[in-house]
């Protein structure tokens, strides 16, 4: 499968992925670094991509209609816009691995219950399998950033349709996260029709972070209904 790296830096992880045999390409949006790796990796060169990741489609970036995987030590300050991206993507992205901040990588992979989960999580996890796999010390870094690093691992669950309609799902979970600390009761009414009751259902009584991706799905068809 073919591989697009985001952001190589100096291209420590895509000398890596050129030795293991992947077909590669990077999307780096800093001429200096490109300028660098046209310059210092071995033939044959990765197809080298100058540009912002989150403001490229896929197309450009792997062209064709193929799947691919994402991987990266993402910009902590963009990881989330990353996995947006992917989410995007589902249909040609398949695994996406990378490291990025910790809390954020946990949250990913925060299971319904935890209080650290959040709209990506559930959004990730209703198509991907999401793992955390492992943490970084920051004295591994030179210079230590001020905070530990974590690897997470996505791999595309095979479900192609989760049963209700994608985009108000999106609404959903991002509606019910907006405002967290309010029972579901609350926090979906303003996607109700005007005048419309609130749904009878026990998950009205929760708050977002307890229901698991089922549950979600079946919030969001009652909302429809």
């Amino acid at each position: 499968t073919p591989v697009l790296e985001v952001g190589p830096g100096m291209g420590a992880l895509t000398r890596w992925l050129l030795e293991d045999g992947h077909d590669v390409t990077v999307v780096e949006i800093d001429t200096e670094s490109v300028d660098y790796l046209r310059r210092e990796l071995p033939e044959p060169q990765p197809r080298i991509v100058e540009g912002d990741f989150l403001r490229m489609d896929a197309a450009e970036l792997m062209p064709g209609d193929g799947q691919f995987c994402i991987i990266g030590n993402y910009p902590y300050n963009i990881s989330s816009q990353i996995f947006f991206r992917v989410l995007d993507w589902k249909d040609r992205v398949v695994c996406c691995s990378g490291m990025l901040q910790r809390e954020v990588a946990q949250r990913l992979a925060a299971p319904e219950g935890s209080r650290t989960r959040g709209i990506l999580s559930v959004l990730l996890q209703a198509w991907y399998d999401v793992e955390y796999l492992f943490t970084v010390d920051e004295n591994v870094f030179n210079p230590p950033p001020k905070v530990k690093s974590g690897v997470v691992r996505l791999r595309r669950n095979g479900v192609d349709d989760i049963g209700c309609d994608p985009a108000l799902f999106r609404t959903v979970v991002k509606t019910a996260f907006g405002q967290r600390r309010k029972t579901l009761r609350n926090s979906i009414r303003p996607l109700l029709p005007p005048g419309a009751a609130v749904p009878e259902s026990p998950l009205m009584a929760m708050r977002p972070e307890q229901l698991s991706v089922e549950q979600f799905i079946e919030l969001t068809n009652l909302v429809t209904t």
